[in-house]
């Protein structure tokens, strides 16, 4: 999973899966689910996060793989 923020445009962008996207469907004003094509959630597309979002803090608990950090 990838948590990419892009402050040129206020948008983060959830990468749950590395399947690419075939279908996208907006569950709120400007928040859109992606899907593969066998209907699995692969991303979480967020428009104006800094309003809908805490991106301030992160806090990961209790995941079982690794955690890495890149610097922008």
């Amino acid at each position: 999973m990838k948590l990419n923020y892009y402050p040129e445009t206020d948008s983060l962008y959830i990468d749950l899966s590395e399947r690419p996207s075939v279908e996208s469907r907006e569950i709120s004003e400007g928040v859109v689910l992606d899907y593969d094509s066998r209907g699995n959630l692969v991303g979480i597309d967020i428009d104006n996060a800094s309003g809908k979002v805490e991106l301030k803090r992160l806090v990961l608990s209790k995941l079982p793989g690794k955690v890495e950090t890149v610097a922008a």
